[in-house]
């Protein structure tokens, strides 16, 4: 698919974007936004990684346009709904604040066109690790750098080759037990809380893994992320969800047309 033209949807949902990072997709995400208008977007938390700031600065011309696109589509009357996670904290210190037409919540409950209710939350108050081990989540922080280096090479093979995006990370994570084992443990946590709120259904990130699934009847929905698996969440006019995977929807030539060449290799950067 080559030119997916202008597409219109009643909300849109990402979440770690993970912006100041070599990592961060930021180009093909300036693209998806580009391609689409919506009245309400939410981004589901880690947009900008905090963690990797901290240990040297990077924000090339692309995040700080993918910033500013935001901030003019709540300019332009879209309604933005800002839910930090674990690697922009500290955002959540501003909760119920308005930034240039943002506001910033610790969660929400979104209702869809067809009457559903879903809680939305980055997911990281689910992840016994990030919350009872923190040193051990910066040890998982490494390895998961080394992993996503190893990615982004085998991606840039593929590229030169004429091959379309495949997340080695993704592959991974379906592959070894104790990864699966995390992701059941994260997907009943977060549906448990659904559940106990009340509501139909739960739409979360953070494990970088996008799905789409019943939990006992519970709708798990996570987003998944713009750094392996570019994809994001849509909510059409009638109240259905959609993940779009915009890396396999948008050739490689398309996207080298529309953004500057990078002047670094891409860096691996955190879960």
């Amino acid at each position: 698919m080559s030119d997916p033209g202008l597409r219109r949807f009643r909300s849109v949902f990402i979440s770690d974007v993970h912006l100041g990072t070599r990592g961060c997709q930021a180009e093909l995400l300036l693209d998806f936004i580009r391609h689409m208008e919506c009245d309400r977007l939410y981004l589901v938390g880690d947009i900008v990684d905090g963690w990797k700031l901290k240990s040297g600065w990077c924000w090339p011309q692309a995040h700080n346009d993918v910033v500013q696109k935001i901030l003019r589509m709540a300019r332009k009357g879209v309604e933005v709904i800002y839910i930090p996670g674990n690697h922009d904290d500290r955002v959540r210190d501003f909760c119920g604040v308005h930034f240039g037409g943002v506001v910033v919540a610790r969660d929400a409950i979104h209702e869809t066109a067809d009457g559903r209710r879903f809680l939305v939350t980055h997911g990281d108050e689910f992840d016994g690790i990030v919350q009872h081990a923190r040193w051990l989540a910066f040890v998982g922080d490494w390895s998961y750098r080394a992993i996503l280096a190893a990615n982004t090479l085998m991606n840039r093979i593929r590229r030169r080759l004429g091959f379309g995006y495949w997340s080695f990370s993704a592959f991974l994570k379906t592959r070894v037990k104790n990864a699966l084992q995390f992701i059941e443990n994260f997907e009943a946590a977060v549906a448990a809380e659904a559940r106990r709120r009340g509501v139909d259904g739960v739409i979360c990130g953070h494990i970088h893994k996008a799905e789409m699934r019943d939990i006992d009847g519970i709708a798990y929905v996570n987003d998944g992320d713009w750094v392996e698996s570019c994809t994001a969440l849509v909510e059409h006019a009638d109240g259905r969800l959609e993940i779009l995977e915009w890396a396999k929807l948008r050739s490689w030539s398309v996207i080298d047309r529309a953004a500057p060449a990078p002047a670094a290799p891409p860096e691996p950067l955190a879960a």
